[in-house]
């Protein structure tokens, strides 16, 4: 079935007027090919005014888009976009010619559909577009304004050569006797870039999950009484929030990003932050840690009989699921005012926008989600979270594969400030959690996420430690996570302490990590049979200091698809 994004031209009646129309259509090849897929253009000229179609093939099952209208008039040198969206919004773009980019005349000359065309050519952001068009027709128009209006009947556009936009029958039409105008009803005029924005972020569905939430410590609000409410909740003094949300079932070929906004309202220092899902799924659940304190967790034991809350799988447990880890820089926001520095310009806020689409398929559903950020400040952090998912096609795509999404070990202390053990089980020892593989399982990964810790000289904060991962004794990856990066940040960090030398504090290099920034996963590939596996994570742990000491926050999950 074919039919016109736009709404069918408007008529108003004029007795004992006729008018011919002419209808031009338009292909477009893309590398010397006719593309099926991208549609086609057509133009209706009346007069002075000239209307843009895009016609292309509508699916079934295609999601629901927004309504574009597209005018050029030539007697008032305008081009006017009007868009209606699926809310009912309705709002509009007027360009002057003046406003569209230059042409530059050339001497070249081609036929098309045996009319002579001249040649034009402009640059938009380093494209190369060329304008073929004619004033052999008493008509003007073109199926692409944006890239600038001659005076005349555009019949082809090239860009860099390889996109064509050509005209393949022209004709002339009495259509009705009436001369077709714009819609009366064309909303609110916008700018250009907001009318844009409006368009794509229809196609955007966005989740706010927590909104400008304070993380501090000293929280004394009580938390709702009715455990299952999707209000939100503070544990460990405040530094932990929490939120039980309803996340959209979505096709498979979307795109997660998780974006974060985080500012100070207080704290001065560089902390460790994360936000994860809670797996409910088993007898056990960190939710009972929330509730009823650390040492509900199932309990992890070193070498040396140091006792962890909740670091690894097991039959009956599984841990946090990490879905961003990030560190705030020194005082963004908060301490602007307090401290200048020439040449440098404070940010107000970091946003930190990560992709999480490999986790998709256990972000659908009723999902806890939590945010942590360690401190000890009244003020804190100010945070928000929203998930924003974008389809990568129109159509709605059923899923065709099954996941097989298993958190293994996460040794990050989101319950620091309710006592939950740092990760210091490094110390003469490894990390070391069993884990079954089902039947049928393929495409196996690690995502592995690791960070160091140890804020002086000696500790692993500032010391390079490599990290090695065994699997059944055998070793399947190793790296160094280090960070050089760090002073490309330093607009975030007001409060960053300034050494003698002229380096700042934020500046030094780190172990994975940098203030104000993402710590990336690592993506590990791991060919495996099913069955019973042992996995170990080996990193030599930083002697102590005194009070000082080095700690590893490490986090991964298995993820698998099913044949």
């Amino acid at each position: 079935m074919l039919r016109p994004y736009f709404l069918v031209f408007i008529f108003i009646s004029l007795l004992g007027f006729s008018q011919e129309k002419t209808i031009i259509d338009y292909k477009i090849i893309e590398n010397g090919i006719e593309s099926t897929d991208l549609g086609k253009y057509q133009l209706i000229i009346d007069n002075e005014l000239c209307k843009i179609d895009k016609i292309q093939e509508i699916a079934e099952n295609e999601i629901p888009t927004p309504e574009e209208f597209k005018y050029v008039n030539y007697g008032k040198k305008e081009y006017t976009q009007i868009a209606k969206l699926n809310s009912g919004e309705i709002f509009n773009n007027v360009i002057s010619f003046s406003e569209l980019p230059a042409l530059e005349e050339t001497d070249e000359l081609e036929i098309i559909n045996g009319y002579k065309c001249k040649k034009l050519t402009t640059v938009i952001f380093s494209n190369q577009v060329e304008i073929w068009y004619t004033t052999e027709i008493n008509s003007k128009g073109t199926p692409w304004p944006e890239v600038g209006i001659p005076e005349g009947l555009v019949l082809k556009i090239v860009r860099n050569g390889n996109y064509e936009i050509v005209a393949e029958a022209v004709s002339n039409i009495e259509l009705e006797k009436a001369r077709f105008v714009m819609p009366k009803e064309i909303g609110k005029s916008v700018e250009k870039s907001i009318y844009l924005a409006k368009i794509r972020e229809s196609y955007i569905t966005t989740i706010n999950v927590f909104n400008n939430e304070q993380i501090c410590w000293g929280y004394d609000k009580p938390n709702p009484e009715n455990i299952e409410s999707n209000e939100v909740y503070h544990y460990a003094g405040g530094t932990l929030i929490l939120r039980k949300v309803n996340l959209p079932r979505v096709s498979e070929d979307n795109i997660l990003f998780a974006e974060i906004t985080q500012y100070s309202n207080g704290d001065a220092y560089d902390r460790t932050a994360s936000v994860f899902i809670i797996p409910t799924n088993k007898e056990k659940s960190f939710l009972d840690g929330l509730r009823n304190g650390k040492d509900d967790l199932p309990k992890y034991f070193d070498n040396q009989n140091n006792e962890y809350q909740g670091v690894v799988a097991t039959d009956k447990y599984l841990p946090i699921t990490e879905l961003v880890r990030f560190f705030t820089p020194f005082g963004i926001n908060h301490f602007n005012d307090k401290r200048k520095v020439p040449g440098l310009e404070w940010e107000d806020s970091v946003i930190y926008k990560q992709d999480i689409s490999s986790l998709l398929p256990i972000l659908e559903g009723d999902v806890w989600i939590g945010a942590f950020i360690g401190n000890y400040d009244k003020g804190g952090h100010k945070l928000s979270l929203n998930l924003k998912y974008y389809p990568m096609r129109k159509e709605i795509v059923e899923s065709t594969k099954k996941h097989w999404i298993y958190p293994l070990f996460n040794t990050l202390n989101v319950l620091e400030m309710a006592g939950q053990s740092y990760a210091t089980m490094f110390d003469q020892d490894s990390l070391k959690v069993q884990f079954e593989i089902p039947k049928g399982v393929k495409n196996l990964k690690l995502q592995y996420i690791s960070t160091g810790h140890g804020g002086w000289g000696g500790g692993d904060e500032f010391n390079q430690k490599l990290n090695e991962i065994f699997i059944d004794g055998k070793l399947v990856y190793s790296c160094i996570p280090w960070r050089t990066d760090c002073s490309s940040y330093r607009k975030y960090n007001p409060a960053s302490g300034n050494f003698w030398s002229g380096i700042s504090s934020s500046d030094f290099s780190r172990s994975g990590w940098c203030p104000g920034t993402i710590t990336f996963p690592q993506t590990i590939i791991l060919n495996l049979e099913s069955g019973t596996h042992e996995l170990k994570v080996a990193i030599p742990l930083g002697p102590r200091e005194g009070n000082s000491f080095s700690a590893w926050n490490i986090s991964g999950v298995l993820i698998g698809e099913f044949d």
